[in-house]
């Protein structure tokens, strides 16, 4: 058996032998579906009947043994060398000679990848890069990649390592995948690198390696060889795997691209954090000093889990998107391409701090500077809240920016408080509140509430202000951006029309005998929209060709049933998807009480969409 306790990293981000492999307060998923208390699901699986997910390698190296040759492709970070080692045992037991071929052997040296990657990832410090145009090839010497031939006098040969499907054999594909929050874990420790490079770095110089090429160049590489994969695995547990036959795989995609579902979120602990989501969601390490945010559905991110005789099989997200995303966006489908535009994320501050005072870039910078589509325009609801609670949104009437400007770099220099509230409004939070915050806007989250940040997809684009002189929980200062929010920052947010433009007025827009339809408008910079269903028992919608993310906001549960007559149940705080091919739905309450279920959606028509379409045809 492997020994996942010692890993190192080499050329491809595999790992051989150190001492930690995986640096997460998060417990690992189990292999299993394990029995989990009532209330939100940290494990949500969507079922696939029996006999559909394999555990182990020893079934894999039997489905294996079957075919003269095998491509075994990959994303960076799995532990090829781990893999190999493991299915040679089996085959050697097994008394199968196999030729072993590895794309690490015609991968360009880390020097030429270095350079390669070095437009698009800025100087070593910088928080950002640029969103990159490389492709998966020109991280290899094809004259090396054309040298890779099989050898007819084994029994079995296997191309192994990421890119493997770049030697264009006529073979079955294997694709070894895993959820990014356990490949970031995997930087972390130091156990997996970034594609193409020996060397390890700071985890935020990785992350942003990872988010600006890795991720760019693996997920086109994914995208174009979806249709041709035989066997996807889920190899995020180290010691073993579990494995599904892709048409069994395409096939519980299609199901839920037509019904509903939801993505396995995850939790991180930060330096404004607080104790909401400890005491409130079970199952969550109450070891972590705090949870700051919690990615309840960041496509760039999040996997979905499916299940099948208790096997859990987890796959990222944007394998959806790229088999199902017309089924899932619906008339926007052809708009937005394999991206998907909404996100769903707590903010925890229970007992924590605020978040940094700060503001976003425009759509114009986001795409000049960092190659972005489209840029990060946010709303807070607030889902709960102590009494005294605020939000910091928009300047004061008499904002002067210069001195604004002045004050902030003499607090980053000299290390000073900024009496905040001069230059920037406090809002009284309570729930239920939605605070607009388009790009541009000056705004932070204040203590003690915890917010639904609903938003557009870009999560990572924040420009920090002011952080209140505090220390990131790894005992350095959190980057301030003043330079960079000084060319995105509205001044003229400021003063009563805060009120009049930032804060949400819901309208009453259909009722009926035990249910109401509410609209939150958001601002018209926002391609989204927002709408609060109150209901006693049940009340049924189209979807009207729209793709749907919505949250049961209070109440106990609600149960969604769509075209198929089947009953999806979630729990208070749970978010889940009704695809735009779901035609209609019912939301049926099951608890006590009024039951509360936001939603959001993208507007008719937004002048946005016309860019962002007229780039996917570029």
């Amino acid at each position: 058996m492997l020994n996942t306790e010692k890993y190192i990293t080499t050329q491809q981000g595999s790992a051989q032998t150190t001492d930690n492999w995986r640096s997460s307060g998060q417990p690992l998923l189990p292999l299993q579906q394990p029995s989990l208390p009532e209330g939100y699901n940290i494990y949500p699986a969507h079922p696939l009947g029996t006999g559909k997910i394999k555990a182990g390698y020893e079934t894999l190296a039997a489905w294996m043994a079957g075919h003269p040759e095998v491509l075994i492709d990959g994303y960076t970070g799995v532990f090829w060398e781990e893999i190999q080692e493991a299915l040679a045992a089996i085959f050697t037991e097994k008394g199968i000679r196999v030729k072993w071929h590895y794309t690490t052997d015609a991968l360009k040296d880390t020097a030429t990848v270095d350079q390669l990657v070095a437009p698009f990832t800025g100087e070593h410090g910088a928080v950002w890069g640029t969103r990159t145009s490389l492709q998966l090839e020109d991280f290899f010497d094809k004259q090396k990649l054309a040298a890779i031939q099989a050898d007819t006098t084994y029994d079995v040969n296997i191309v192994i390592g990421t890119g493997a499907a770049l030697t264009a054999w006529k073979a079955p594909l294997i694709y070894m995948d895993m959820p990014k929050n356990e490949l970031q874990y995997r930087m972390r420790a130091g156990a997996a690198g970034n594609l193409g490079t020996q060397t390890t770095d700071k985890q935020s110089e990785m992350y942003k390696r990872a988010y600006f090429v890795d991720w760019v160049v693996l997920n086109a590489h994914k995208a174009s060889i979806a249709n041709d994969i035989s066997v996807f695995a889920d190899s995020q547990w180290g010691q073993t795997l579990t494995w599904i036959q892709a048409a069994d795989l395409r096939a519980g995609i299609q199901h839920i691209s037509q019904d509903t579902f939801r993505v396995r979120p995850w939790f991180e602990a930060g330096a404004w954090g607080g104790q909401w989501m400890k005491q409130h969601i079970a199952g969550l390490p109450q070891e972590e000093v705090n949870l700051a945010w919690s990615f309840e559905m960041i496509v760039p991110e999040n996997g979905v889990l499916f299940e099948s005789d208790r096997y859990l099989f987890e796959i990222p997200f944007e394998w959806l998107m790229f088999l199902q995303h017309k089924a899932i966006m619906g008339r926007h489908a052809e708009i937005f391409g394999y991206e998907f535009p909404i996100r769903f994320d707590f903010l925890d501050t229970f007992d924590g701090g605020n978040l940094s005072i700060q503001c976003h870039p425009s759509m114009e910078y986001i795409r000049e500077q960092f190659g972005e589509t489209f840029t990060q325009d946010e709303t807070y609801y607030i889902l709960d809240c102590k009494e005294g609670a605020g939000v910091y949104l928009g300047f004061t009437e008499n904002i002067d920016p210069e001195q604004f400007k002045a004050i902030l770099e003499y607090s980053q220099q000299h290390n000073q408080p900024v009496a905040i509230t001069d230059y920037v409004q406090r809002h009284e939070a309570k729930k239920h509140d939605l605070f607009l915050i388009p790009n541009g806007t000056v705004h932070s989250a204040g203590a003690d509430n915890l917010v639904l940040e609903i938003s557009a997809t870009p999560y990572i684009f924040t420009f920090k202000m002011y952080d209140w002189l505090r220390l990131g929980l790894d005992g350095q200062p959190r980057p301030i951006n003043i330079d960079h929010a000084f060319k995105n920052l509205i001044f003229s947010r400021k003063g009563e029309r805060v009120q009049q433009e930032l804060i949400s007025a819901p309208a009453l827009t259909q009722k009926g005998a035990d249910w109401q339809l509410w609209h939150l408008p958001t601002h018209e910079q926002h391609f989204y929209d927002v709408a609060r269903i109150e209901l006693e028992t049940a009340v049924s919608f189209d979807t009207a060709g729209r793709c749907l993310i919505l949250m049961l906001v209070e109440g106990t549960s609600v149960a969604v049933k769509t075209a198929n007559g089947k009953e999806t149940l979630y729990q208070y705080a749970e978010t889940f998807v009704i695809p735009a091919a779901a035609e209609h739905y019912t939301l049926i309450n099951k608890g006590p009480g009024t039951a509360k279920v936001v939603q959001a959606f993208l507007k008719e028509d937004h002048p946005v969409f016309s860019i962002i379409s007229y780039e996917k045809t570029i």
